[in-house]
């Protein structure tokens, strides 16, 4: 096509956000992000999901933004799930996450479709979606990969299947060091995911071996993350290991009025400004926020543990839990009289919290986190140092980022990679932890460091910043691709 003295076209990307919070969340934001650099931005996903962000979207259309839903029917009967439930928090074990993937795969028709109607110019397919690579091919479409993690956790699980150093340690406890890498990061078996150490063939595995393959015949991989945060393996990704890829994060910072970080996905289950005036009632730095993400589901046993270490640590906090209220009877996950003693002191959010709001306020000194990525880049957006307690997926690599890359947390001390449920850890190790991130001079020196890399991370998606610099080289590479066919 010639484009002699006309305008350059304007190009339009399909998104296809994998159907958990974790997930879908970023992929919105990045769709948002597109949309205001005058890309046509095309969310794709199933009803129950595209209801979780109708608002947002809607709000970023008022603001002239050319941003949309096209929808898919989730194909519960097919694969033996109740009506309704379409995303992996709704899935309340193991079986049922395994039928969520499998739905994931059966979304390929009805999506190629939709490439046979709309003809889109990118494709930004979660990885999750192996099968949009060669979607991508047939149609001529360049296909990006999402992972939902950052670089050095791209850089530790290929190394890790490269190289396979678990399988020169001679017990799961034994810690081996990650070969070819920046730093000397030491892990063990027991902290990887069964899918990279196990070695009986599983429908997960084998959905995890076409991830993999599928990257190689993709465009490139988009990553929310920013260059300041890890940039030896930023480096080590593209240079080392061969890879395109361009960060663009952290994407959550595009979330800048209240109302936009409190209608991130699901419904919150306490009003928010219910939240802010608690919070602003609270000297500076002084309350700890503990929140274990969408998926991890403790025990009651685990539960009281923290409730435990908590009110020991003496600390101001906010506590989001997954449990209903109780009207009556006594609470199995709670001390007696735990509620009525920490009246003023303790707030627990039962469900969804405004996670944005909470992380960006003063009061806010410490964050209790599963090291889910979006998590620890909001947390580090903030300014807020972490208690790193990871469960599961590339969790355990989050953590070494946290403590030994950006020196911005301690450990609680969490030794078992889980898929729902995390390791055991005692009321103790909670209160010393916690302690150690408000308390004390190397606290001070944690906040420091970490606002100092919060203050560049806002940064980094500011014009001239080193993610906009990068969306925007990758935003003019896909036009040139598009200008050329």
């Amino acid at each position: 096509m010639s484009n002699m003295g006309s305008p350059t076209p304007q190009l339009h990307i399909f998104f296809l956000p994998f159907m958990a919070q974790g997930h879908m969340t970023p992929v919105v934001d990045m769709a948002r992000i597109f949309a205001s650099r005058g890309v046509k931005s095309t969310i794709v996903t199933t009803p129950i999901n595209a209801g979780l962000y109708e608002k947002t979207i809607q709000r970023s259309k008022d603001m002239g933004m050319e941003i949309g839903l096209l929808l898919v029917n989730f194909p519960s009967a097919e694969v033996g799930l109740p009506e309704g439930c379409e995303n992996l928090n709704q899935a309340s074990s193991l079986e049922m996450q395994g039928k969520i993937f499998q739905a994931a795969t059966l979304l390929e028709h009805p999506v190629d479709k939709l490439l046979h109607e709309h003809h889109p110019d990118c494709i930004m397919a979660d990885m999750f979606f192996p099968w949009a690579s060669d979607a991508g091919i047939r149609y001529g479409i360049p296909r990006l990969v999402f992972h939902g993690s950052g670089f050095f956790a791209l850089c530790a699980s290929l190394c890790l299947l490269r190289y396979q150093p678990h399988k020169k340690v001679l017990s799961d406890s034994e810690p081996f060091a990650i070969p070819n890498f920046p730093d000397e990061i030491k892990l063990t078996r027991n902290q990887l995911p069964d899918f990279i150490k196990q070695e009986v063939e599983t429908d997960f595995i084998k959905l995890y071996r076409a991830v993999k393959e599928s990257e190689l015949r993709s465009y490139g991989t988009i990553v929310n993350s920013f260059y300041e945060i890890e940039p030896a393996y930023a480096d080590h990704y593209r240079k080392v290991l061969g890879r395109r890829a361009w960060h663009i994060g952290p994407v959550s910072l595009f979330n800048r009025d209240d109302e936009d970080k409190a209608q991130r996905g699901n419904e919150i289950s306490i009003n928010e400004h219910e939240c802010l005036t608690w919070l602003n009632s609270k000297r500076p730095n002084s309350v700890v926020y503990i929140c274990f993400g969408s998926v991890a589901n403790f025990s009651d046993t685990q539960l009281m543990e923290i409730a435990t270490g908590l009110e020991a640590s003496g600390q101001q906090f906010i506590w989001v839990v997954k449990k209903e209220k109780k009207n009556e009877g006594k609470e199995e996950w709670l001390p007696e009289g735990f509620e009525k003693r920490m009246e003023g002191k303790g707030l627990i959010v039962r469900g969804w919290a405004p996670q944005l709001l909470i992380l960006d306020h003063k009061a806010i000194g410490g964050f209790v986190t599963h090291c889910g990525w979006n998590s620890v880049l909001e947390a580090v957006s903030a300014g807020v140092p972490m208690v790193t307690w990871p469960i599961a997926a590339e969790q355990f690599y989050n953590e070494k980022v946290v403590i030994q890359v950006a020196k911005i947390g301690v450990a609680v001390g969490v030794q078992q990679w889980a898929r729902l449920e995390g390791d055991s850890i005692k009321s103790e190790a909670v209160h010393k932890a916690i302690r150690q991130i408000i308390e004390g001079e190397e606290a001070e020196e944690m906040r420091n460091r970490a606002r100092e890399l919060g203050k560049m991370a806002r940064k980094a998606v500011e014009e001239g910043g080193s993610s906009y610099t990068d969306l925007t080289s990758l935003i003019e590479e896909l036009k040139s691709l598009f200008s050329q066919s």
